[in-house]
C-alpha cells in the first residue's frame, strides 16, 4: 500500500499516538507517498463532474492537507484557489509543491475560517472522518458562510461496502481500534471511516442552509444493486 518512500509502521504509529494536528505534522513530508493522500483520478473525474457547471471565480480547498485537490480547482476557477488546513506540516509541502501563483494557503481551524463569503466554489477530499456526526453541522454551516450566494460545495462520498467484502470489516475493525485507543489516551486522534453516511450528511448539509442533490461518479462503476460506487455531492447555498 505504500511507496519505499512513505512512512514506515513506526512513524505511523507514533502519529496515530499523537493529536490529529501534531500527527499530520508528523506525517506531512511523506503523505504523498501514501494512500492517504486523494489520487488524481478521483481529482479529474470531480474536474470533470464540475466543469460544465461552472465557470468559477474562486475556489477553496476545505482541509486541503498537502494540496491534492487544488489539482481539481485550478481548472475550474479564474481568479484564484484558496486552500485552508490546521496542520503546519501539511501546507509547508503545500507551498512547496506545483503550486500557482493564484494559490494561497491558509492556516485554520476550518469550523472557523478566516474569509469573507467571497468563494464562488468549495470542494473537500478525505477530510470528512476527523469530524464527528455532531461537528458536521457546525462544519457545514461555515462552509456555506464563506460562500457567495449561489455557491457550490462539491465531495465524492463512496458507497459504503457491502458486509461481505473484507473492506467493510477492514474500516470497522479500524474504527473500534480508533475508539478504544482514544478511550485509553488523550489526546484524541479523531478519524473515522464510518461516520459520514449520505443520507444523515445530506440532511445536515440542507439544515445548513444548502440544497443538496448528487450525480454518480461513473469513472468509479457501480455497485452489484446498480448504485453508484461514488457519488459527488452537489450543494449548493442558498
Amino acid at each position: 500500500m505504500f511507496s519505499p518512500r512513505g512512512p514506515s509502521l513506526r512513524e505511523l504509529a507514533v502519529q496515530a499516538l499523537s493529536s490529529v494536528e501534531r500527527g499530520y505534522d508528523l506525517l506531512a513530508p511523506k503523505f504523498d507517498h501514501t494512500p492517504f493522500r486523494t489520487p488524481d483520478r478521483v481529482l479529474d473525474a470531480v474536474t470533470g463532474a464540475l466543469r460544465p457547471l461552472g465557470p468559477f471565480d474562486a475556489g477553496l480547498d476545505v482541509c486541503c492537507g498537502t494540496g491534492a485537490g487544488a489539482r481539481a480547482l485550478r481548472p475550474l476557477c479564474r481568479t484564484r484557489v484558496a486552500g485552508v488546513d490546521f496542520s503546519a506540516g501539511m501546507l509547508a509541502v503545500a507551498r512547496r509543491g506545483d503550486s500557482s501563483p493564484l494559490d494561497a494557503w491558509v492556516r485554520a481551524d476550518v469550523r472557523a475560517m478566516p474569509f469573507r463569503p467571497v468563494f464562488d466554489l468549495a470542494v473537500s477530499f478525505g477530510a470528512f472522518g476527523h469530524f464527528l456526526p455532531d461537528e458536521r453541522p457546525g462544519l457545514f454551516r461555515e462552509v456555506r458562510r464563506c460562500l457567495r450566494p449561489g455557491g457550490l460545495f462539491a465531495f465524492p462520498i463512496g458507497a459504503p461496502p457491502p458486509v461481505t467484502s473484507p473492506w467493510y470489516w477492514a474500516f470497522r475493525g479500524f474504527d473500534a481500534g480508533m475508539r478504544v485507543r482514544n478511550a485509553l489516551r488523550r489526546p484524541p486522534f479523531v478519524m473515522y471511516y464510518r461516520t459520514f453516511p449520505l443520507g444523515p450528511v445530506c440532511a445536515d448539509l440542507r439544515r445548513a442552509g444548502f440544497t443538496v442533490t448528487s450525480r454518480p461518479l461513473e469513472e468509479f462503476g457501480r455497485r452489484g444493486d446498480g448504485s453508484p460506487s461514488v457519488r459527488l455531492v452537489l450543494a449548493r447555498a442558498h
